[in-house]
């Protein structure tokens, strides 16, 4: 059942790559289509469709033992609502159909947490502590989304608070709800004990990234304690991710023997990533780039890749490698390598870009072209990594 319901997250991942192709594309050449409404529909597709569904599975695969039945009809009624999304964003941008189904994806969450915790209960151990974290985060989150509609009606769409809001909800997904929920996975997988080296790392990285969220306040409420405040978070999130490697590499040390090298190097992919993430991070410690970091589009773009592709995505895909076994599929390797080399290629040139923005240089000839072209690669490899997905579980059937 794990590899039908992997199949439907990766055909929402796919989805989600063609969907930002075309944006890609519609920066070469005018095809006629609302930037900003397939912008919103692109995003949900890829959160919610992707990321959201591929965790909710690990997750009741990985931690639940019983009544998983009805986890699987909240997966169904979940997906429903991302479809309803994808035909509906692209049409009418946030509408009254799109908010329908936005706020029955977060009721079904909502109803997914209270499942979870309730199983999870008499259950123990630094993978379940991760995970009830993650959760929590994700309550968090909607917390933003909810007084969207208090906010519109006293201020506008156009005031700061609506923008800081946004940022809240986005906040607490990416840096919480889905980097705690990979994270979870990654040292369930790995056996990681309930020690002091953990309980320091959790403690470190929850005070950092409920700290961080000063940075995003402050690009549309500027006060320079929020700078302190962020500066905090940020070298305690450095600090974190070294007590993280700690705990990783004793134990990858002892299973490397057991692992599949793809999923080595998908394992040494991720972590580059997270040392860059906070490398990136650590560049808005300096007050007069604090500030700067949101004018200039491409370096968010580049940073929200970062975490979402290389970051989440790499742990969820590792996931994958590790429960399916997949690691002998050839078109699945396939998959990864063209992956890795379209990530790799489409972050060099939108942080090169950004760069050259930001020193007042022209930028590089024919950018939006070359990136079109670079991510290609990366729709290419989630199409290889799905059919390779399908071919697995075609010959199970025979």
């Amino acid at each position: 059942m794990l590899k039908k319901l992997s199949l439907i997250c990766l055909a929402n991942f796919f989805i989600a790559s063609v969907l930002g192709l075309l944006l890609r594309y519609a920066s070469v050449d005018s095809i006629g289509i609302n930037h900003r409404y397939l912008t919103h529909a692109h995003s949900h597709v890829a959160m919610l469709g992707w990321v959201y569904l591929m965790l909710f599975s690990f997750i009741i695969f990985n931690f639940i033992k019983v009544n998983r039945k009805k986890y699987i009809r909240l997966f169904w009624i979940t997906q429903i609502s991302v479809l309803g999304m994808l035909f509906s964003f692209p049409f009418q941008g946030y509408g009254a159909v799109s908010i329908c189904f936005s706020t029955l994806h977060i009721l079904c969450s909502y109803l997914f947490v209270f499942w979870v915790w309730k199983d999870l209960k008499n259950k123990a151990g630094a993978s379940v502590l991760m995970l009830k974290s993650a959760l929590v985060f994700m309550l968090i989150s909607t917390i933003g989304i909810w007084s969207l509609g208090p906010i519109i009606a006293i201020y506008g769409s156009g005031s700061m608070y609506y923008d800081i809001a946004i940022q809240f909800f986005l906040h607490f997904q990416f840096n919480g709800w889905f980097l705690f929920g990979v994270l979870a996975l990654l040292i369930k997988n790995l056996n990681v004990e309930n020690n002091f080296l953990f309980k320091s790392f959790h403690l470190l990285l929850t005070f950092a990234t409920i700290a961080t969220l000063a940075l995003p306040i402050h690009w549309f409420q500027p006060h320079v304690s929020l700078i302190y405040i962020n500066g905090l978070g940020v070298f305690i999130q450095l600090v974190a991710v070294v007590l993280l490697l700690r705990l990783i590499f004793v134990k990858a040390k002892v299973s490397k023997s057991s692992r599949a090298s793809l999923c080595i190097l998908t394992y040494v992919f991720v972590f580059c990533c997270l040392v860059f993430k906070a490398l990136f991070q650590g560049v808005s410690l300096i007050p007069e780039l604090a500030g700067e970091l949101y004018q200039y589009r491409n370096f968010v773009i580049g940073y929200i890749h970062l975490a979402m592709l290389g970051i989440i995505t790499g742990l969820l895909l590792a996931s994958l490698l590790q429960s399916l076994q997949f690691h002998k599929n050839k078109i699945m390797q396939s998959g990864f390598y063209l992956f890795y080399f379209g990530f790799i290629t489409t972050e060099i040139l939108i942080f090169y870009q950004a760069l050259c923005y930001y020193l007042k240089n022209q930028g590089m000839d024919h950018y939006h072209r070359l990136l079109f072209w670079a991510s290609t690669f990366l729709a290419l490899g989630i199409l290889c990594i799905l059919i390779g997905t399908f071919t697995s579980l075609d010959k199970e059937k025979t």
